[in-house]
Formats: structure tokens, C-alpha cells, sequence
């Protein structure tokens, strides 16, 4: 008896303290739950031969949580992810259970808001910056943001400092792939059909050099910047003209000088069949310049440009074979030549088709032979279905034709003749818009 009235008293408990929220004040629960199957076969890097496919489950459930009076907003999110499998049956407890966001927001009037907590920032075409939703644990950062919103203007400030923990003395960041310290400006401006938006961010990540017996000689931070203007976009009736340019100057954490951009310029033609059941095909011809240095280079120069905490999945192929879990940094850089057909079939349900034709941007030396720019093709099919309101079904297949230059880069001698990659995925957002993940359109 004892066992099952603890937790109803407890529930109990928790309502009335809800019943007993001042009128002014207003507490709002959600939560999401995102379960995919994969087959891997190429997915990231090429397979070799005698290798066997990877074939797995993996979800992530999502509490979301807000509470708002007056002038003030409590947000927090707490998820779980795991892979089907990987904790026992009887299993006590484990380590998959984490905060993705908690933060406060106050409103000091209509237009100036201060957020200050662990938080998504998701900007622009997430090329840079992005909430990485598409890899279930997702990305949050630990950053004051500065917001000055008002009508067509949007003027957004910040910045954030990394420590391992609570410390006594010292102030070595080891946290690894990240920055110690990082500054944000971003402006965004709508006119008529045309939006417009600029970037900068300054980022310093912890250097430590030790001699021969471990002992620490030097140490500090180094910083990079990367100024850019992520959206250029105009809309003529079914026409969008769209463009992006990142520059990044600075040194890298090893003491390079960095001179390294990323540029994309692409066309997008709507072509409707029923403007009232929203059925139609939308076809984006584009490309996408990454630069990068060559293997025989030999300065202090770093020519490679890192999108660093994009949404890489949705750029490039949905392989992942470029900038996605840190691969391909400091590397020769990409030419990304692409077509992406999408087919409305109602409202509810799509069909596209992804096409991209991959060459490096800088030389590849094998062994002093210089290797053709030609790195591979790739073909992304995916279908989406809203099945009903709060859930999403999402599917795709991806197939990638890859070169010998592209073999030699990622150091795989023998591949097998097939590389491909397949998933399904389940999406269940009740409250949210965003019904399907990944995917750029």
C-alpha cells in the first residue's frame, strides 16, 4: 500500500502547487520524441571490403518546460538518448539523461530581451550556426544573448565563457571542441522580398604546450574570426535568388594564420500544380564553395574553412561525408555542385531528390602524384508523411559514387563497389511546427 500511495501523494502534491500559481503567471509543458533505425554502408566514410554494415535504433525523448510571469520567461528542456540496446534491462541508472536548455529570459519591454542560461542558437540556413537537431542529442550553448527585435529588424549580441568546473586556481579549459570564450553579433533585416543578415563571431579555443616531463611552458587563447553574411535572398512571385558568404581571419588553435571563406549562390523555382491542396515541384539549382589547403602544403597558413557548429547534415550530402562529427576539417576544402528536386504530393506528403557532385577545392597529392579534384557523386532520395497532426514519418536512401581521390583522402584502400546508407525515422511533436528533420529545401 505504502508503495503505490507515495507517488500519488507526490502527483498530488505537484497539482496543488500548480492550482496555487498566482493568475498572472502561466506554466506551459511539451515534449517530443524523435525514434530512427539506420543502416550504415558507407555513411560517413567509405566502407571497406570484409566490413560489415552497421544496423542500429536509436531515439531521443524530449520534456520541455516553460513558466512565464510578468517579465520573466523559465525555459528548460531535459532529454534522454540512447541507442536501442545499449543499457540494461535492469539497469539501476546510466548516463543518457542530460539538460539540453535551461535558462532565464527577461523581458525589459517590447523590444529588448536578455536570455541568459544553456541555449540553442540557430540561425540563418544553420551553415554555421545551427541546433543540430538533426544528431539526437542536438547542440546547445552555454551563452548571455543579447535580443533587440523590432518589426523588420532583429539585432541579436552575446557571448559565453567555458570552464571544466568550479575551480580553486588555474583556468586551463581541456573540455575538447570547444571554445573557451566566444562573442556574437548578428543583425537580420527584412525589406518587401528581399532579407539580409550579418554575422560575426570571435572564437578563442585554449592552447597548452608542455616539454618533454609534461610540464606546462605556454598556454592561452587563440581566436578566430568569422564574419559573414549568411542570408542574401530575393523572392520574385515562384522565383528565390539565394546566396551566403562566411570569412574567416584569425589563427586556429595550432597558430595558423587563417584565410579561409565559404560561398553558395543558388536559384529555387516553385512550380505549383494545386495552389489550393499545395501540391507542386520545387526545383534549386545551386553550389557551394568550401575552401581548403592543399595536402603538400607547407606554411603557416591555414586556407580550410569549418563550418563549425552548423547543421552540417543538411549541406552536402546527407552521407555526411563533409564536416559532420569533425570530419574533413583542415582538409582540401569542397566544390558542391547541386540540384534538389522536391515534390508536393499533398499537404501532408513529399518525395525529393537530392543531387550533388562533389570535387575538392585545393590539390591532392598522393605520394607526390597529383590526384584528380573529382571526389564522387551523390544521390539522396527522401520521403516524407504527416500522419496525422502530431506525428511524422521520415525516410531516406542515399547512394554515393565515390572517386579513388576521395578513397586516398580518407585513407581506405580496398572499398566495397556499394556504399550506400539508408534510415526511417518516427517523429512525434505535438507542439511543434517542425515536423521533419535534416533536410534543406
Amino acid at each position: 500500500m505504502k508503495l503505490t500511495q507515495q507517488p500519488i501523494s507526490s502527483a498530488l502534491a505537484v497539482f496543488l502547487l500548480l492550482l496555487s500559481v498566482p493568475a498572472y503567471s502561466q506554466f506551459d509543458f511539451s515534449a517530443q520524441v524523435v525514434q530512427r533505425s539506420e543502416f550504415r554502408h558507407g555513411y560517413g566514410q567509405p566502407i571497406s571490403k570484409g566490413t560489415d554494415p552497421a544496423v542500429f535504433i536509436s531515439y531521443r525523448a524530449r520534456l520541455q518546460f516553460e513558466y512565464k510571469v510578468k517579465k520573466l520567461r523559465l525555459y528548460s528542456s531535459i532529454q534522454d538518448v540512447r541507442t536501442f540496446g545499449n543499457t540494461s534491462q535492469i539497469k539501476l541508472n546510466d548516463p543518457f539523461l542530460s539538460v539540453h536548455e535551461a535558462y532565464a529570459e527577461i523581458f525589459a519591454d517590447s523590444s529588448w530581451t536578455i536570455r541568459i542560461g544553456r541555449q540553442e542558437l540557430n540561425y540563418d540556413n544553420f551553415r554555421f550556426l545551427g541546433n543540430l537537431d538533426w544528431a539526437l542529442q542536438a547542440r546547445a550553448h552555454d551563452f548571455i544573448l543579447i535580443k533587440y527585435e523590432k518589426n523588420a529588424l532583429k539585432l541579436h549580441v552575446g557571448g559565453g565563457y567555458n570552464q571544466d568546473n568550479e575551480k580553486l586556481a588555474g583556468g586551463i579549459f581541456t573540455t575538447g571542441n570547444q571554445y573557451k570564450t566566444a562573442q556574437l553579433a548578428r543583425i537580420e533585416y527584412a525589406y518587401k522580398n528581399f532579407d539580409f543578415s550579418f554575422l560575426f563571431w570571435n572564437d578563442g579555443r585554449q592552447f597548452v604546450v608542455k616539454d618533454s616531463t609534461d610540464k606546462v611552458i605556454s598556454k592561452g587563447v587563440r581566436f578566430k574570426q568569422t564574419i559573414g553574411l549568411p542570408t542574401l535572398r530575393y523572392r520574385i512571385k515562384n522565383t528565390t535568388i539565394g546566396a551566403f558568404y562566411y570569412h574567416q581571419l584569425g589563427k586556429d588553435v595550432a597558430n595558423k594564420t587563417m584565410n579561409a571563406f565559404d560561398a553558395s549562390l543558388f536559384v529555387s523555382q516553385r512550380v505549383p500544380i494545386n495552389k489550393e491542396k499545395k501540391t507542386g515541384f520545387t526545383f534549386t539549382l545551386g553550389a557551394e564553395i568550401i575552401s581548403g589547403t592543399s595536402t603538400n602544403n607547407t606554411s603557416q597558413n591555414n586556407f580550410s574553412f569549418s563550418p563549425m557548429y552548423g547543421t552540417n547534415h543538411a549541406h552536402n550530402g546527407y552521407m555526411d561525408m563533409f564536416f559532420v562529427g569533425g570530419r574533413f576539417e583542415n582538409s582540401v576544402g569542397l566544390y558542391d555542385a547541386f540540384l534538389r528536386i522536391k515534390y508536393d504530393a499533398t499537404s501532408k506528403i513529399f518525395l525529393s531528390l537530392n543531387t550533388h557532385y562533389f570535387n575538392a577545392y585545393a590539390k591532392v597529392y598522393n605520394n607526390g602524384e597529383k590526384l584528380s579534384p573529382y571526389l564522387g557523386t551523390e544521390l539522396d532520395f527522401t520521403f516524407g508523411y504527416k500522419i496525422i497532426e502530431s506525428v511524422s514519418v521520415q525516410a531516406g536512401y542515399s547512394h554515393l559514387l565515390q572517386s579513388n581521390t576521395m578513397n586516398v583522402l580518407e585513407k581506405v584502400a580496398e572499398p566495397q563497389a556499394v556504399q550506400n546508407w539508408a534510415y526511417l525515422m518516427l517523429v512525434y511533436r505535438p507542439f511543434s511546427d517542425k515536423k521533419f528533420i535534416g533536410l534543406l529545401f
